[in-house]
């Protein structure tokens, strides 16, 4: 005799349950284009990263519209130690000189960009990569920081001023689901490009796209209103009291929390800061009504 196994009852209300909790984010996001920038722990981590790619895979099957931008943070500073190449940090940005430029784009383009890729087509023929340098994607120019009221030179790194998403537009008319390294042809310097904060650069994406939605992962649970106290975590806030917040937040949170006001100033209705060290986190920011991070919407 062959054994069956039985579904236990109250497992399989449990599992319908958090299917039917979807129902109304599933009709709320269907056909919508939301932008997910993609960095952190999540991008070392095995077991994130299959997870990360369930996710995207599983948004684009049910009929949301997913956009992933990429930096490469780790991927980055390992190889420039790799080479003996310095490796500086101000202000939250990358100094990036023009050899340690030529490890961004390897690094990007050709490590973590097909690797992401590749584990998205895992589950079918759904991920497309491209660079924020592939048919003018992305325009950059140089950009500084701010450190104690003097402006900082950063070396090779911008900002995204100019985007142009017909390629995008392309692949998720194609099904497909575009995956963008965050590198940008320097517009005042032909030939040269810029390293550019994939934080920012999913922002601007997110705006030109008319996005419903920009995720962003990270690797804190959200934006603490008085860190280090961990019960002051922020679930939501609008747009006003965000922007009164940044000069007060730690350097790393700053391009991250400008990003999200950036994007729901430009138009895109909300976004969201989560902790990428939670595996299926996306899928439990947009399908459940509380989310997991702090949402920030323009009002």
């Amino acid at each position: 005799m062959t054994d069956i196994q039985k579904t236990d009852p109250a497992e399989a209300s449990a599992r319908a349950a958090a299917l039917i909790e979807s129902l109304p984010w599933l009709r709320r996001f269907r056909e919508q284009i939301v932008v997910i920038k993609y960095g952190g722990n999540a991008m070392v981590s095995d077991e994130l990263q299959e997870a990360f790619a369930e996710d995207i895979a599983y948004l684009r099957y049910v009929g949301v519209l997913p956009v992933v931008v990429h930096g490469g943070g780790p991927q980055i500073s390992s190889m420039l130690g790799r080479l003996a190449i310095p490796s500086e940090f101000r202000g939250g940005y990358r100094v990036t000189s023009p050899e340690a430029m030529s490890v961004v784009r390897m690094v990007l383009t050709g490590q973590v960009n097909p690797q992401l890729v590749g584990k998205i087509n895992a589950h079918g023929p759904l991920g497309a990569g491209l660079s924020g340098e592939d048919a003018g994607l992305f325009g950059g120019r140089r950009r500084g920081v701010m450190i104690d009221g003097a402006e900082v030179d950063l070396g090779l790194v911008g900002d995204v001023v100019q985007v142009d998403p017909t390629g995008v537009l392309d692949h998720l008319a194609a099904g497909r689901v575009p995956v963008v390294s965050s590198i940008a042809p320097d517009l005042d310097h032909p030939g040269q490009s810029l390293n550019v904060n994939a934080d920012a650069a999913a922002a601007a994406l997110a705006v030109a796209l008319g996005a419903a939605k920009l995720v962003i992962l990270t690797d804190v649970p959200g934006l603490y209103r008085d860190w280090p106290n961990r019960d002051s975590l922020v679930s939501h806030i609008d747009a006003t009291e965000l922007r009164a917040m940044l000069p007060s937040l730690e350097s790393g949170m700053i391009p991250k929390m400008t990003a999200c006001l950036e994007a729901v100033e430009g138009g895109v209705e909300t976004a969201a800061i989560i902790d990428g060290r939670v595996p299926h986190s996306v899928l439990v920011e947009i399908f459940t009504e509380h989310g997991i991070g702090t949402e920030v919407a323009a009002r």
